[in-house]
């Protein structure tokens, strides 16, 4: 049986917690907060983070990082962005020779503009494999066991098979890819264009408008991916347009939710100080746009998204900005 360690109580690694030790592996739960990790042994439930789920009983929750990670011969981080960095040098000593790290954390690093992968290997010095787990997936659904399709991304296709293999179910199915680049940007920057999508449905702009901004912000991702390595076929399947539909669409989207108050008018202070758990896009779109520069790329979506977010032009005017920008061929 599979020993799996889950660093990050959120909901995304409450929902692998459980959507693993469903499918027969024993996992560990580690939560940076010792309360919660208390509360979750002691009712099977997390309130905080995803309610009304219950946790089984082959998920042993620890606010202990090193007994989390023990032995384990798999390792998920899935830990907001801005902490993973932290987390995976705490946890790096304690980890295993053979074990798989695997990357399910979705953004980029705002200092350094890494993506999540390049951060796990630089804190481990490259002594394990990482998988990237990407594509379309709400926790509340993955934890319900509704149906699923993902991508277990790396350079180490042996690794790659071994999460295939360990991580699936009946309830969630695995597709293979070596490009770990395309992978992550799609899963980093779909959340940009989330908040965008929140945007046009909060002022009431249409089908079309939605349309038109799902298509070009695809097009700008892809724009994005190749130039840091990866593939524009990549964009195309689960990790790009697939993980960008949902994003932009379901009711689920933490991301999709801030656009759609901040077209209401509501101040995003105000938006996030309600909010529970992170809206990756509010910081990957500072980093997306500073990451386009360094390869000179426009990119003007993400571009008038953080005019927004910064309060320097309104939800409407950033719409009109794009609208009346220079016309050109679809594909240059």
């Amino acid at each position: 049986m599979s020993r799996i360690a889950i660093l990050g109580a959120g909901s995304w690694g409450t929902a692998l917690a459980i959507h693993l030790a469903r499918a027969g592996r024993t996992v560990r739960l580690w939560a940076r907060d010792a309360e919660l990790a208390a509360e979750i042994a002691a009712t099977r439930n997390n309130p905080r983070y995803l309610s009304g789920v219950s946790v089984p009983p082959d998920v042993e929750p620890t606010s202990c990082i090193e007994a989390a990670v023990n032995d384990a011969q798999f390792v998920v981080v899935a830990v907001p962005s801005h902490g993973l960095r932290s987390v995976v040098r705490l946890a790096s000593a304690s980890v295993a020779t053979d074990t798989v790290i695997v990357s399910a954390t979705k953004g980029l690093e705002t200092e350094s503009l890494r993506r999540m992968s390049q951060v796990i290997e630089e804190e481990t010095g490259a002594r394990f494999p990482v998988v990237v787990l990407s594509g379309p997936s709400f926790a509340a659904e993955v934890a319900a066991g509704l149906p699923a399709a993902l991508l277990a991304a790396s350079s180490h296709a042996p690794a790659a098979a071994r999460v295939q293999e360990q991580f699936r179910s009946r309830g969630l199915r695995l597709y293979a890819s070596d490009d770990v680049a395309g992978v992550e940007i799609g899963g980093a920057l779909k959340n940009v264009i989330a908040i965008a999508a929140g945007v046009v449905e909060g002022l009431g702009l249409g089908h079309n408008a939605m349309a038109a901004l799902i298509t070009r912000g695809l097009a700008e991702i892809s724009r994005l991916a190749c130039a840091e390595g990866g593939r524009r076929d990549t964009l195309a399947g689960l990790s790009g347009l697939g993980d960008l539909v949902v994003t932009c669409t379901g009711d689920l989207s933490r991301n999709r939710h801030v656009g759609l108050e901040l077209g209401r008018g509501r101040p995003l202070a105000d938006i996030l100080g309600q909010m529970h758990m992170v809206a990756e896009g509010v910081r990957t779109t500072g980093a997306a746009l500073a990451l386009g520069a360094r390869h000179g790329l426009e990119l003007p979506i993400t571009a008038q998204m953080a005019a927004v977010l910064d309060g320097r032009t309104s939800p409407r005017e950033a719409v009109e900005t794009l609208m009346g920008r220079r016309q050109r061929a679809e594909v240059e």
